[in-house]
């Protein structure tokens, strides 16, 4: 018999109080796939529509400005 078990809804980060800045590359580099360099979806990382596309912009600026690679 399988168990099922609750899933937690995810909260937004950002919404709780914390920031995304492009200079602070250990957090971006939560919102990209380590492997393709692609930015995590929304459904992924629990963000909300108004802060992913935030995260999006500083994930762009961080790669224009070389701190993390556009692709690995």
């Amino acid at each position: 018999m399988a168990e099922f078990h609750k899933k937690r809804k995810k909260i937004c980060h950002m919404c709780a109080g914390k920031t995304v800045n492009y200079k602070d590359v250990a957090i971006i580099s939560k919102y990209i796939n380590l492997d393709t360099g692609k930015i995590l979806p929304r459904r992924v990382t629990g963000t909300c529509a108004k802060h992913q596309r935030h995260v999006a912009m500083e994930v762009k600026r961080a790669r224009f400005m070389a701190l993390i690679p556009y692709v690995k």
